[in-house]
């Protein structure tokens, strides 16, 4: 029987990104962490509407509710901090 690579990664408690409020942050800085290889096509897509296309990119955006929405849709492949 093999190792199972999942042990020790499993559950929300693993990572999942806190998104801060409007009022926390005016801009957020948004890297992609995880690869979307494996994910759904509507994640990828998410993923390349906020600018992030490619492992390891970072960009810089606007904290409002629209950015905020595909951020949490995403929250398992990305990593947040105040700009």
């Amino acid at each position: 029987m093999g190792r199972n690579p999942a042990v020790g990664r499993q559950g929300p408690a693993y990572h999942a990104a806190t998104i801060p409020s409007e009022q926390d942050a005016k801009r957020i800085r948004v890297k992609q962490i995880r690869s979307a290889i494996g994910h759904a096509e509507t994640m990828r897509r998410t993923l390349a509407s906020l600018g992030l296309h490619n492992h390891q990119a970072e960009v810089e955006l606007v904290n409002n509710a629209s950015i905020r929405g595909m951020l949490f849709k995403v929250r398992h492949m990305i990593e947040i901090s105040p700009a």
